[in-house]
């Protein structure tokens, strides 16, 4: 950080933080009317249910559908299955196989209410206790092998085979990557149901299942303990299985999760009210695994202008913290996004990425912020691309930023080679090495273009958080504050697997999590801590 930081308005501060709090406890109330069939198909994953039947449906989403198609997913899958464990004798794994055949649990006689409680209560403590060693875990081996020096690099690896996906993740940290991130096959986010087991065949991206996480953190795990640092592995907890990739992640150790609040529902057209309440629960898993999450407003400069709309990604990183504070996330695992994404051309753009970087950082100084390289003005020009990837590379160690995504010289041209990940990892070990501590050399002038740069920003997301909390932040959304995107507020995909729960749902993970946690499951929390 700087001797002579950016003068903020800190009361201007307080009053967006309070104003994204009433956005977010706002849409918590809707939140919590509603449960979605991929949240119920998380619980029956955290009960033990893994595989698929005969004709390679998951069989998590075999009687989810079961007891929704019956008319009674309102009352939780938790207490159908442990009704059915009570009535049958069987564990919920063998009570999936059969409900994929004959079995109709919606059928079975009620059992005794106690039983089936604490039938719930012994699933629920399993499926914790196996969250809680996996954390422990992590917590041990960074403790043995450290972590990389912050700006941590991180690289994808993309190439539909996890096999492969391994070799080019270890390579990446010999080379000096600190954090690997499998991107999903194309268009995984749109499928209502996580695929199964270990797979060779994506496209632009390998399938997120729980296998694949197995084999890719065993292998991290291996190059951890060769290179003397502990590498991260991150994966996509967003799209129509949010909250069950969440579980996934959890169970297996991943250490980060692409996790924002309103990404679906801009950039996938996924129903709001799906999006929303899976985010919530997806959340409180990974808050209770131990997760970062990175939120993704550096998307928003894709679509937008990135200086005209440089206060929408400050806004949305302040909505993205209260919901995740509400869901049980702590401080230092809110990896809010924002990107370096203005027009290479501009007079001064350096200067006003500046601006901009160092006010995010200084408005969350515990938050571990992700911050995303040079897309949408890079061109077939890999020199240019080379040179402005070291812009951002700069701009980075700069400003103190936590989770660093590589730019690539080929970005805009095909998915990089190991030659060209290489290429960046040099010149990211480079200009961060050799401008460690410019920051502590330097200040910032106090009528300067940084300043003024800054106090505009603050100043437009004040009024702009502030029309947002008149207008609600589905009506907000709808109308195009976000990314230039509008989107239905009763619209898009997903809508149909909502559900507006009884009076007697019960999901024993969430309320276990939420206590342990210190969560209120109505509508309290959030501003900082």
């Amino acid at each position: 950080m700087h001797n002579q930081l950016l003068r903020l308005d800190h009361e201007k501060v307080q009053r967006a933080r309070q104003l994204a709090q009433a956005i977010a406890l706002e849409v918590q109330e809707d939140i919590l009317r509603h449960t979605t069939v991929s949240v119920e198909r998380t619980v029956a994953r955290f009960f033990g249910i893994d595989g698929t039947n005969q004709e390679g449906i998951p069989l998590a989403n075999v009687v989810v559908d079961q007891v929704l198609q019956a008319g009674h997913l309102d009352r939780g899958i938790a207490f159908w299955l442990a009704n059915a464990v009570v009535a049958l004798d069987r564990t919920p794994q063998q009570i999936a196989e059969a409900a994929g055949k004959e079995l109709r649990l919606c059928e079975l006689p009620m059992q005794d209410p106690h039983a089936v409680s604490k039938v719930m209560e012994v699933y629920t403590e399993e499926a914790l206790a196996a969250i809680r060693a996996q954390r422990q875990r992590r917590e041990a081996l960074q403790e043995k092998l450290g972590r990389g020096e912050e700006p941590l690099k991180y690289v994808i690896v993309a190439s539909g085979n996890i096999f492969a996906d391994v070799d080019q993740a270890k390579t990446a940290a010999r080379q000096g990557a600190d954090i690997i991130a499998v991107i999903r096959t194309t268009a995984q986010s749109l499928l209502d149901y996580v695929p199964y087991g270990t797979t060779t065949e994506g496209f632009g991206g390998t399938y997120a299942t729980q296998a694949n996480f197995r084999v890719m953190r065993k292998a991290l795990d291996e190059v951890s303990e060769e290179v003397g640092r502990y590498i991260h592995l991150v994966n996509y907890c967003s799209g129509l299985c949010m909250p069950e990739i969440a579980a996934m992640g959890a169970l297996e150790r991943l250490d980060m999760m692409l996790n924002d609040a309103m990404y679906g529902i801009l950039f996938r057209d996924i129903n709001m009210e799906r999006t929303f309440a899976d985010q919530y629960f997806s959340r409180l898993i990974n808050a209770y695994a131990g997760i970062v999450i990175n939120t993704g407003e550096d998307n928003y400069l894709t679509t937008a202008d990135a200086f005209e709309q440089a206060h929408t990604v400050l806004a949305s990183n302040f909505i993205n913290e209260q919901m995740g504070l509400v869901a049980g996330l702590q401080n230092w695992q809110l990896g809010l996004g924002h990107a370096f994404e203005l027009d290479p051309k501009m007079k001064n753009g350096f200067l006003y990425e500046l601006a901009i970087a160092q006010t995010i950082r200084q408005i969350f100084p515990e938050a571990p912020l992700k911050y995303m390289p040079p897309t949408k003005h890079m061109t077939g020009d890999i020199f240019m691309g080379h040179v402005q990837n070291a812009m951002f590379n700069l701009a980075s160690v700069m400003t103190g930023q936590s989770i660093h995504l590589l730019g690539m010289l080929t970005e805009a041209i095909h998915t990089p080679h190991l030659s060209d990940r290489s290429l960046s990892l040099e010149n990211a070990n480079y200009v961060m090495e050799n401008a460690r501590d410019l920051a502590k050399e330097i200040s910032f002038k106090p009528d300067g273009l940084i300043q003024r740069r800054s106090e505009a920003i603050v100043d437009q997301v004040v009024d702009f958080l502030a029309d947002i909390e008149v207008k609600g932040l589905k009506t907000a959304i709808s109308e195009g504050y976000f990314a230039d995107i509008r989107r239905s507020k009763d619209g898009g995909k997903g809508g149909d697997g909502v559900i507006l729960k009884a009076s007697d749902y019960v999901n024993p993970v969430m309320d276990r999590m939420q206590r342990e946690l210190g969560v209120s499951p109505s509508c309290e929390r959030g501003e900082t801590r």
